[in-house]
């Protein structure tokens, strides 16, 4: 029985057909979900890539009953091709990304990617390495933090919230969530109820700022893309819609032009359905796109 069931689970079996066999790849491996379904339903070999050493370890313990056919490495997805290298690996046969932060990142009392409970304000997906959130806030200049407010959140007030977070930093250090949270509600005018907290644009422009999560996303789609065998398939899930639309265009761009070699699969992305979305809210955020590998 699988312990963690990731988002779109189902789906994303069903859409990859591991039950050919076959090396497949995840990208994200995450807590393991995607990969023990993966090799339940057939695949014959699964690699899995994470660059968060709690998470490869929790993946560790869900394969644990597939372990002799699992390899585990700690490794940035857009360092796939090495790591392929380093494997003497040529060809995939499947490949998933799941590209979302994980319940455990989330619900970890020491991560700092979630506000609903005051810790250090760290949200680095690899905590050995880089600048924490924190740390980055201490020194970013008013402007360009403006910019990754806006850019990454499309938050039409960042303006107002680099300023203050700028102003409230020369008193005082910005080490926590909580005090970040409470730094960014003041910033924002009231406008009424509304369905989300006026912190989630921010955190989730500042995590993705921290861990460079678009940068160089579109050329590791290509080279998952361009490590397929014919006929083999790659599926990318998101959760918002700066990833969503990169791995569309990609994708679109892929299966156009001179060099075309993918087919889109999905026409529209997938998403969760209502009982899945009951069971686990934070899928009703997610979207499931699936490309083919044409014949060379």
């Amino acid at each position: 029985m699988i312990a963690h069931v990731p988002v779109l689970c189902a789906e994303t079996v069903a859409l990859l057909r591991p039950d050919r066999g076959g090396l497949f790849v995840d990208c994200t491996v995450g807590l393991g979900g995607h990969a023990r379904a993966l090799l339940e339903a057939g695949a014959t070999r699964v690699l899995g890539l994470d660059r968060d050493h709690t998470a490869l370890a929790r993946a560790r313990i869900t394969l644990e009953p597939c372990r002799d056919r699992v390899t585990l490495v700690h490794a940035d997805y857009r360092d796939l091709d090495g790591v392929l290298r380093a494997q003497g690996i040529d060809a995939l046969d499947g490949a998933l990304a799941d590209l979302g932060v994980s319940s455990l990142q989330l619900d970890a009392n020491d991560r700092g990617f979630s506000f609903q409970r005051d810790e250090p304000l760290d949200m680095r997906m690899d905590t050995k390495t880089g600048n924490t959130a924190a740390q980055r806030l201490a020194t970013v200049p008013e402007d360009e933090l403006a910019d990754v407010i806006f850019r990454f959140g499309e938050e039409r007030f960042s303006r107002r919230i680099a300023r203050r977070i700028v102003e409230a930093r020369a008193e005082q250090p910005i080490d926590t969530t909580g005090r970040l949270a409470a730094i960014v509600r003041r910033a924002i005018p009231r406008q009424g109820r509304s369905r989300i907290d006026a912190a989630t644009r921010t955190f989730q422009a500042l995590r993705i700022w921290v861990n460079r999560e678009l940068e160089g996303l579109d050329a590791f789609l290509a080279t998952v893309a361009r490590r397929l065998r014919a006929g083999a398939r790659f599926a990318v899930i998101t959760f918002h819609s700066l990833e969503d639309r990169i791995v569309k265009h990609t994708f679109r761009a892929l299966a156009h032009g001179d060099t075309r070699l993918v087919t889109v699969l999905t026409k529209k992305p997938i998403v969760a359905g209502p009982d899945e979305i009951a069971r686990n809210p934070r899928a009703r955020s997610a979207k499931l796109r699936v490309a083919e590998r044409l014949s060379s």
